[in-house]
C-alpha cells in the first residue's frame, strides 16, 4: 500500500515490468541479486554483455539473448562516497559507492562493503557479495574486497 493513495495497493515497482518472452528482465536480475548471483544477458548473435537487460543489443541490433552468469570479480574504475543517502539507507551513510568493471567486461554499480572509506580506491579489486538485505526491493548491489 501506499501513502495518500486511499488504501490502494502500490503495484509492482517500476524496475518489475515484465520483458519480451524469454528476455531476461531487471525483475530476473534483481531475483539472481537477491540469490547471491549475477546474471547479464548474452547476445546469441554477436556475443555482447547487457546489463541490464535491454530487448536489442546495442552492439548489433539482434533480439535474442541468453542468460549469461558473472564470476563475480571485478576492479574498482570509480566511486564516491555517499554522505546524505536516501529512505532505507539514510542510518547507513557514509558509505562508498564503486563502478565496478567485471572481468568479463561489463560495469555493474554497487555498494562497497566490509572496508574503511579511505581503503576504497581505483584498481582495487573486488568481488560480489551477496546483498546484506535479501528482502530489500530491489535489493543493494554489494562489493566487498578480494
Amino acid at each position: 500500500m501506499s501513502a495518500g493513495d486511499g488504501g490502494a495497493p502500490a503495484g509492482p515497482p517500476a524496475w518489475a515490468k515484465p520483458g519480451p518472452a524469454g528476455a531476461l528482465t531487471l525483475a530476473a536480475f534483481f531475483d539472481g541479486v537477491r540469490e547471491g548471483r549475477l546474471v547479464v544477458q548474452r547476445c546469441l548473435t554477436c556475443r555482447a554483455l547487457a546489463v541490464p537487460p535491454k530487448a536489442v543489443c546495442q552492439e548489433c541490433e539482434a533480439i535474442s539473448w541468453e542468460p549469461a552468469p558473472l564470476g563475480g570479480e571485478g576492479e574498482v574504475t570509480s566511486f564516491t562516497v555517499i554522505r546524505v543517502a536516501p529512505g532505507r539507507l539514510a542510518a547507513e551513510a557514509p558509505y562508498p559507492i564503486a563502478l565496478v568493471r567485471m572481468t568479463e567486461g561489463v560495469s555493474l554499480l554497487g555498494r562497497m562493503v566490509d572496508n574503511a572509506l579511505d581503503a576504497v580506491r581505483v584498481g582495487l579489486p573486488v568481488r560480489f557479495a551477496p546483498p546484506p538485505d535479501p528482502s530489500a526491493d530491489p535489493p543493494v548491489i554489494t562489493f566487498r574486497p578480494r
